[in-house]
């Protein structure tokens, strides 16, 4: 690890203020001269492995008192940023309304890390690329721009089949910002002009022609806060991985159903461990509403969730297996009692 200056930031505006000072416009995260640290456990691991290489870190900390709620009222839900992901995940008004939301904290990572991770730092933790992470590979267009893509004929079992591009194949590693993209969530961002709320949805970037940008954050900015409107009790959150523990998706799916009489009246259906970003499957969801749930209706929404995969040499298993998380995850949400 390189040496680096720390410094505690005291309130928003000192953190925003300092984040801000060294950064420039579509700058590469990788290349940021200052990173903001809450539980550090991804930025740490890649201090560690030269990938990325701040001069200051900023412990933004002290902002929890503030960011760190949970908070349940009239059927809205607000979690602020700093708040960790195990005190989420236990909490049971978010297990009984949101189980989505409980299931992909709980399977996200060991107990340790969830206890130091925040929502924040989650959803924006990079990819587990190993081209990406081993700086002994120079071909990676996300840590080294125009350097090309060394996994697109590389092994690339883990690498995405949704969203990919002639730059990137990398995966988004999350499981909680699929049951946010699922839920219709917002994403409060705190910056030198204040407060500004966008859509989940728009907060990351497809890698396109520069996959170095991961997401729309101005320089400076911090996500402080989650919101979902509604309940959404009738949810799962169903993860195919390697091993049981500690592990990251291989395909998972994220789905929530409002179900009345047997018949579907408002579906959602999110994907992981399959997309370059968190990946909302709007096709099926329209194959859903207003129909009765059974196998068959299962089985068609699978194949419609993969419709426009693209696969590589060795992640062509991915589309089969997601198909199968994706009917799975359909009939535990149909089956629960609400």
């Amino acid at each position: 690890m390189r040496p680096f200056a720390y410094q505690r930031a005291t309130d928003a505006p000192s953190a925003i203020q300092a984040l801000a000072a060294a950064a420039t416009s579509n700058n590469a995260l990788t290349e940021a001269t200052v990173q903001p640290l809450a539980g550090g456990t991804t930025l740490i691991d890649l201090m560690k492995l030269d990938v990325m290489r701040p001069m200051t870190v900023v412990d933004i900390n002290p902002l929890a008192r503030a960011w760190s709620a949970i908070n349940l009222d009239d059927g809205n839900l607000r979690l602020g940023a700093l708040a960790r992901m195990s005190d989420v995940a236990v909490n049971p008004e978010i297990q009984r309304s949101y189980p989505v939301i409980a299931d992909a904290l709980k399977l996200a990572a060991s107990p340790q890390l969830r206890n130091m991770a925040t929502l924040g730092g989650n959803v924006l933790q990079r990819t587990r690329c190993s081209y990406f992470r081993d700086v002994s590979y120079a071909s990676c267009n996300k840590r080294s721009p125009g350097s090309g893509c060394a996994a697109l004929e590389g092994f690339n079992r883990s690498h995405a089949v949704l969203g990919t591009s002639e730059q990137c194949i990398a995966t988004y590693p999350g499981d909680f910002a699929q049951a946010l993209i699922a839920l219709d969530a917002s994403v409060e961002i705190t910056g030198k002009s204040g407060a500004r709320t966008i859509p989940l949805s728009d907060l990351h970037k497809a890698p396109g022609n520069s996959p170095q940008i991961e997401t729309t954050l101005a320089p400076g900015e911090l996500i402080s806060a989650f919101l979902v409107s509604g309940r959404w009790p009738r949810s799962v959150y169903l993860k195919a991985r390697d091993r049981q523990s500690y592990e990251f998706a291989l395909a998972s799916a994220a789905i929530a159903l409002d179900v009345q009489d047997g018949v579907v009246r408002d579906a959602r259906v999110a994907l992981g461990g399959v997309a370059t970003v968190p990946w909302r499957a709007r096709v099926p969801e329209a194959l859903l509403k207003g129909e009765r749930f059974d196998d068959s209706l299962a089985q068609r929404v699978a194949e419609a969730a993969f419709g426009d995969a693209k696969t590589r040499k060795h992640n062509a298993f991915k589309v089969a297996l997601g198909k199968r998380v994706v009917a799975r995850a359909l009939h535990q949400a149909a089956a629960m009692e609400v």
